[in-house]
């Protein structure tokens, strides 16, 4: 093996450019040459590739977004097109394949696996919702922009006895709304992992009125549905002087946390150091603050990401 890939893809993360950094150098201290592949699957079918250098990942590691760049690219699920990807990574003389992203980024991992080419998959999304690994790259730097938000918000709902319901992002998983939350003193925590009562909740911000806490604070998963329409629902049981916010992509960028630079650190060169034994068709993670790698295929066939919602019961527990 002589030459390594990088590509990001899908959803972009803070931390992307770290593990690029650690794909690219770990490679080139190995005597390998690493090329970055722009514009994701996008980009690898239109041979949109260059060597990157060891000079080139000066200043990037702190970084948010991919220096790379993204995109969504739905035309790789065909067999054609994954062909004419693999055509163009023959055409450079790349070996293997290190993909950088989320669900969907790792399925065109496991398609070029399935034609006998080299991939491994490093999770990249703020969404958390990767099987095989606890954390994400992205997700604790996305936890700590929406914490701060959150923050704010509580300083105007103090100030004006207001109840505010904030949305935010993670897709189908509610493990941002529940780390920010619990970190933010939230009233309540709404995910699509768990059941939800609005008119329970409701009944809990009137207890709080009752015995002096005039102000309230719900975190809304994106994937239960929009803060408009919760506000909506939530209206309905009594008069908070409610207010509607959705934190949107600003979770998406910024300066990676210590953790994200760290972490993509460690799956970056982990990588590496696969591909040098001829190992491919992996996903890494982290489990229990080990890396593993596990088989992609298998991984995004066989498993799901488990959301921890005893955090939930642990907000419950803690709330006024």
């Amino acid at each position: 093996m002589k030459r390594i890939g990088i590509l990001t893809s899908g959803g972009d993360a803070s931390g992307m450019n770290a593990a690029v950094r650690s794909i690219a150098r770990s490679a080139i201290s190995a005597g390998l040459e690493a090329y970055g592949i722009n514009y994701g699957f996008a980009g690898l079918v239109a041979g949109n590739i260059r060597r990157l250098e060891s000079k080139d990942m000066d200043g990037i590691i702190d970084r948010g977004g991919t220096i790379l760049y993204s995109a969504r690219f739905p035309e790789f699920a065909e067999e054609k097109t994954q062909l004419k990807g693999i055509e163009q990574l023959k055409k450079f003389g790349i070996d293997a394949l290190v993909v950088i992203g989320g669900d969907g980024s790792y399925h065109g991992a496991e398609r070029l696996t399935q034609h006998g080419f080299n991939s491994i998959g490093v999770p990249g999304t703020i969404d958390n919702d990767i099987p095989g690994t606890d954390f994400t790259v992205g997700f604790d730097t996305a936890v700590n922009v929406a914490l701060d938000a959150l923050d704010r918000i509580n300083d105007t709902a103090t100030s004006h006895q207001r109840t505010f319901v904030v949305e935010v992002m993670g897709r189908g998983a509610g493990d941002i709304a529940l780390w920010a939350g619990i970190g933010a003193d939230a009233d309540a925590i709404v995910i699509p992992e768990r059941e939800y009562d609005v008119k329970e909740i409701a009944e809990h911000l009137k207890r709080n009125y009752e015995n002096g806490k005039e102000h309230g604070l719900i975190v809304l998963a994106e994937g239960v549905m929009s803060a408009a329409d919760f506000k909506e629902q939530l209206d309905q049981y009594g008069d908070f002087d409610s207010r509607a916010i959705t934190l949107g992509h600003v979770q998406r960028g910024g300066r990676p946390t210590a953790k994200d630079r760290v972490l993509a650190s460690m799956f970056g060169d982990y990588a590496v150091r696969l591909l040098l034994e001829g190992k491919g068709g992996l996903a890494i993670g982290i489990r229990d603050n080990k890396l593993v790698a596990t088989d992609i295929i298998d991984t995004l066939e066989n498993h799901k990401h488990i959301t921890d919602v005893s955090l939930l019961d642990l907000n419950d527990r803690l709330r006024f």
